[in-house]
Order: structure tokens, then sequence, then C-alpha cells
């Protein structure tokens, strides 16, 4: 932006001066040499009696008159020096000029490499993710189908994107319309997409089984377990085929009108 506001400002100053540069040119031109005809004249010889007869004043008027046309004839040679001033100004002007558009056209360029890479990042991490959706659905709901969508697919930052699945054995549905346990799916399956794609160090989760069936928390509770190792997982849960899975149980429970917890490891207590 500061870059355009000085481009705009130099290009101005440039317009300007072309036209200052124009008009000395003009006035130079005026100065060019003329050719003086009939340079030589010879004098006349003057009789007394002509001589005599010469009236002072109006030879007066006549010199006078001659010498107001002698100035007007004087060329104006400070146009030369005013011409070389505004010529050196205009030169370092242009040379300005020249700079800044370079520099703009680079930071255009930068701009429009940045837009370029945004996109395609972008695309590729759609895509991957995409397909990463349709397998993590499929698995978690033994058959079923999810797709992403953009809105506008030729400039998918300006809109949204469209969430659709097909539970097992019923229609395609945008995910508002899904009820309490499949929208619960429908995001898993997402969020298993998304760190598939980047993964994420850690998640909190609370009580994401809290709309599913016996089935469907054993489904998660052991992709949970089984796919994401490099995540560590903290999960609010009551359903006991969710927390028997975890590495550890942290119980909390309300005594003598106080908060107290324990944490249990599942593996030392089997073993």
């Amino acid at each position: 932006m500061e870059l355009n506001l000085r481009l705009q400002d130099l290009e101005k100053k440039f317009t300007n001066l072309e036209k200052d540069l124009q008009i000395f040119k003009t006035n130079l031109k005026k100065l060019s040499l003329q050719p003086i005809n009939d340079i030589e004249e010879t004098f006349k010889i003057y009789t007394n009696d002509e001589l005599e007869s010469f009236n002072d004043v109006k030879l007066g008027r006549e010199i006078n008159s001659l010498e107001e046309k002698i100035k007007s004839l004087n060329p104006n040679l400070s146009v030369l020096n005013e011409y070389k001033k505004k010529n050196l100004e205009y030169l370092n002007l242009s040379k300005n000029l020249t700079e800044f558009q370079l520099k703009c056209d680079n930071a255009k360029a930068n701009y429009d490499s940045l837009v370029k890479n945004r996109y395609d990042e972008f695309m590729h991490g759609f895509s991957l993710i995409s397909q990463k959706l349709k397998e993590m659905y499929q698995l978690i709901t033994l058959g079923g189908n999810a797709e992403l969508e953009l809105v506008d697919s030729l400039d998918p930052f300006s809109e949204g994107i469209i969430f659709s699945v097909m539970p097992p054995k019923k229609s395609w549905k945008n995910i508002s319309n899904l009820s309490g346990g499949e929208k619960t799916l429908s995001s898993l399956a997402l969020v298993f997409a998304l760190h598939h794609y980047k993964p994420t160090p850690l998640y909190v989760m609370d009580e994401i089984d809290a709309a599913l069936d016996f089935r469907n928390v054993s489904i998660v509770a052991n992709y949970i377990k089984e796919r994401t190792r490099n995540a560590q997982f903290i999960i609010i849960s009551l359903r006991n085929n969710m927390f028997e899975l975890a590495n550890r149980l942290v119980g909390i429970y309300k005594t003598h009108n106080a908060t107290k917890s324990i944490t249990i490891d599942p593996f030392a207590i089997q073993s």
C-alpha cells in the first residue's frame, strides 16, 4: 500500500516535469540563431545644413524606440539554466520511478506467488482430507460414506465447505440434518481425517460417546487406541467400553464437600 502511494506521487511529479520540460524545449527552439540580412550598411555622410535640420527631440524618441526593440530582441538566457535544472530533476525522478515500479512489480509477483501457493496447498490438503474422510467414515460406521464439497471451487476462500454423509442403508444428508449419534460419528471421522493430514499432539474430548450405542463406542475407542499412537487423547467418558481401553484412568469424585481425584494404571492392576 505504501509503495503504491509513493509510486502514484512519483508518477504525478514525473508527469508535471514532462510538461515543464516540453515548455522549456519550446522556449529553447525560439533561442536558435537567426541569420541577419543586410548586416553591412554604409554610413551616410551628412552635410552641415542637413545636420542642423535634425530635430533633437525627434531623434531622442527614435533612439529610445530602437533601444526598446533591441531589448525585446535579447534572448532570455535564464531559460537555459532553468532547463538544465528541470532536466536533472526529471532524470532523477525518472530513475526513482523506475526503481519503485520495479519494487511494485516484485511485490506484486511475490503476492501472486503467495496466493498461488496458498491455493495449491489448500487444494492439496483438501483432496487428502476428503479422501481420508471417506475411509474414516466407512471404518467407524461399517459401510457409510462421506464427502466434502467446496461451495465455490474457483475461489475456495470466499465461501464455505459442505459436509455431507450417507449413513449405512440411508440416503445422503447434510451434517446439520443428522441425529446426535450420526453427528458424533461424522465429526469424529473428520477429526481423524484432519489428524491423518496434520497430526495434533494433544486432543481433549468431552463425552464424545454420550450419543453412541455400545457397538459404535467400541469402534471409536479401539480406533483411538490403535490408530492414533502419535497423539495423546484426554477423554471424559462414563462408558466403560471407552475408558477400559485407557492407559491411565483419572476418577473425579466428591467427598466431604470437596473434590478429590484418583489415578489408576489398568495395566499395573492386570499384571
